[in-house]
Parts: structure tokens; sequence; C-alpha cells
């Protein structure tokens, strides 16, 4: 049986318009093993300790960068007598995604390309990506026009500085191409199957059409969404649609019924029992409420 230590389901702003999250941080003993199902980004500026992502370890000091995808698991470790400062950015998958047939930055999730989950920034290098991550600091805590946009584009920017000096510095170009190449090949690559859950569970989308989708047996593809997800494929589907309605609760003035349809469920009773199961009440209450928190 696998086990999957802390499974962290939400973080400040999820359900807002902008999913995204930033903040810094400071860690005196470490973080306890954890995953979730959104995207993770970590600069240390102070400090040294150490990072296991999916059991491999690399070590943190001023200047380290690292993107964590959905589901690792990952720990942090302090050295002794140290302080890691960092700045954590939280967000959707959705934001490294554009509408139509441009995928975006989507293949940064492709965690079978060989590359690492960190680089080391030095000397003019690491001036220059923690010049981004202030400039990204100082327009989250801003409210200028086109914050959102201006935000948007700044973590794609920072994003890309980090996977080209990953693959630069990598020294292995070529091999690690050739490996992506192989590994996009495989029929049996989860990622692209997590992306395609992604962008259509508003629809109606069972199983058996993805198994379809992707050439695998029904059998198959439930086992290796169980084994990146840790869920069971109907649980997933659930918590990606209740994730969005949350969200259309506390920011539209949308009905009950039509946020059902939204997210993809055929009806508002069915919508209405899944969600009371899993948030404990209605969402109308839930709406209520969350709209109570936000005057206080």
């Amino acid at each position: 049986m696998t086990y999957f230590p802390d499974y962290l389901k939400t973080y400040p702003n999820m359900h807002s318009p902008f999913p995204f999250h930033l903040s810094r941080n400071t860690l005196e003993h470490g973080f306890r093993a954890h995953r979730h199902d959104y995207l993770e980004f970590s600069y240390v500026v102070e400090g040294h300790g150490a990072e296991s992502i999916n059991d491999v370890k690399h070590p943190m000091a001023p200047g380290t960068f690292t993107f964590v995808l959905p589901y690792q698991v990952h720990e942090i470790f302090t050295d002794p007598g140290q302080k890691l400062v960092l700045f954590n950015g939280m967000f959707s998958m959705d934001l490294l995604m554009e509408p139509g047939n441009d995928q975006g930055l989507s293949d940064l999730l492709n965690d079978s390309n060989g590359l690492p989950a960190y680089v080391q920034f030095e000397g003019a290098e690491k001036e220059m990506m923690s010049a981004l991550i202030e400039e990204i600091v100082k327009e989250y805590h801003g409210d200028e026009r086109y914050r959102q946009t201006l935000l948007k584009s700044k973590l794609k920017e920072i994003l890309i500085r980090f996977d080209r000096h990953r693959f630069q510095h990598a020294g292995q170009e070529e091999e690690a191409a050739t490996l992506s190449r192989s590994s996009s090949r495989s029929s049996h690559a989860v990622w692209p199957i997590i992306h395609y859950i992604h962008r259509n569970y508003q629809e109606d989308l069972a199983l058996s059409d993805l198994a379809a989708r992707f050439t695998m047996s029904v059998s198959r593809i439930s086992e290796v969404i169980k084994q990146t997800t840790g869920q069971t494929y109907v649980h997933f589907l659930h918590d990606l649609r209740l994730r969005h309605a949350c969200s259309l609760l506390v920011s539209t003035d949308m009905s009950v019924t039509e946020i059902a349809l939204e997210v993809g469920y055929g009806s508002y009773k069915t919508f209405s029992r899944i969600f009371r199961e899993s948030k404990g009440i209605v969402p109308k209450e839930y709406r209520r409420v969350e709209h109570g928190r936000a005057v206080t």
C-alpha cells in the first residue's frame, strides 16, 4: 500500500479570480513531508538547509530556486543553528496554460524530462533572479492597474529563467532532449493524462474515455492516477470540480444551479450532495460564510 504524507489542499487566494499567493517564510526547523495538487516555487534568500523531492535530496542556500510539481512529496530540512528564509509562491496550474491550442508553459509540468527540480543561481544570474523576485513581491503587495496581468507575466518570466538555467547548466542538453522526446512517446506518461483532466473536468469525463484517448486499459489508467495523486479518479475529479465551484461561489453572483452545471455536474441535487459530503455544508451556506469572512 502506497503511503502519502500530509495532503495540503488549500492556500490563501486559491478561490480568488487570480489563484496566486506569495509569502516570505522563516523556517527554523524545516517543514514536514507533504504534497499538494497546486504548483509551488521557492527562492532562498538566507540560511542553509536541504530539500527532498520524491526522495531526491538537494542542498538549499541563498540563490536556490526550486519548482515543485503537483503531487510530489517534498520536505525541507534546516541546518543546525540556521534559519532558512525563503519566498514561496503557490499557484494554480491554470496560470501556466493558455486557452485554445497554445500550451503556454505546460511543458514545465513534465517531471519525466530528466531535468532537476532546482537550480543554484550564482553571480550575475543570482542578482537577476533576486531582482525578479523583488519585482514580483512588490507587484503582489501593490494595487496598481493591470496588477494581475503583470503578476502573471513576471511569474512566467521567473519560471522561464529557471527552466533555461537548469537546461543550460545540466551539461547534457542533447541527452535531456532525447530523454524528453522518449518520455513524450510513452503511452503511460502520467502528465498528459493529468493535464487533460485539468483541462476537461467540466465535461462528462468518464474513465473509459480517458483510457481510450491514452490507449490504456481502464484498470491501468485508474492505477496511474491513484499512484500519482493518492486519490481514486472519482475523488480526484470531484476535488477539481469543487475547487472551481468554491471559487465561483466566492467571486461571482452565479446561482448555485448555474455553478453546478459550469463545473461539470448534471444536476443541482448531485452537486449539492457531493459538496455537502466534502465541505460539511451546502453550497449556499458556504457562500454565505465566505462572504461573511470577507466583510469582517
